[in-house]
């Protein structure tokens, strides 16, 4: 075998895998939302654009513990992750044991957690992990479609676990999320990203240190 005819192995070879973990982790996504639709905010994963700017108002010299509610095959996991602090945690909560088993087997980081649960657990959750609150808790829920009763309980919990000075940062297609949001976060930023399949809301609700 030539030079050039192994690295055209290798380069084909190389395609496959990456070729198999896209669709692999496509079809582990599209799975969960075939599963539970209620529970998951979309068909497809959020967008890079979608992504930093969610991310973008968060302090992360001061971000010891970050919480992402559904984070369904972790598109928001490893960008946390990268601009996490090296002491920092990250704890993912899924309904969803399909995902959790895939998040586990994926992510590898010690700083990384994915616990098979309720987000309005994630008081007890967060504790459970050694922690007395989040900074920072983000949800791509569809606050929307979840069961009755369900969307209060959890606004609630997330201010709860939010330390002062932090946020609630929530993506959606719709504003029912500030509904949920307004009752306890007194300071709601609003946005909005159009590159995006489907165009979402975004908002960032602030625990103000006087709260």
């Amino acid at each position: 075998m030539t030079g050039h005819q192994g690295f055209g192995v290798i380069e084909r070879t190389s395609w496959r895998k990456r070729a198999a973990r896209l669709f692999g982790q496509w079809g582990v996504f599209f799975r969960g939302f075939v599963e539970e639709p209620r529970m998951v905010g979309s068909i497809i994963p959020s967008s890079r654009f979608t992504i930093r700017k969610m991310l973008a108002p968060v302090d992360w010299e001061r971000c010891e513990v970050f919480v992402e509610y559904g984070p369904g095959v972790g598109t928001f996991c490893q960008p946390v992750l990268d601009r996490l602090r090296r002491d920092g945690t990250l704890i993912v909560i899924d309904t969803n044991p399909l995902y959790i088993d895939y998040l586990k087997k994926h992510f590898t980081d010690s700083r990384f957690h994915a616990v098979h649960g309720s987000a309005a657990d994630v008081v007890d959750i967060v504790e459970a992990h050694g922690h007395d609150g989040a900074d920072y808790v983000l949800s791509g829920l569809p606050f929307s479609t979840l069961p009755d009763g369900v969307g209060p309980a959890i606004a609630k919990s997330t201010y709860d676990v939010i330390r002062p000075g932090g946020a609630f940062l929530v993506y959606q297609f719709s504003a029912k999320a500030r509904e949920f949001m307004a009752r306890h976060f007194k300071r709601i930023d609003s946005g909005f990203e159009f590159w995006n399949v489907l165009p979402c809301q975004l908002f960032w609700g602030w625990k103000d240190r006087e709260d």
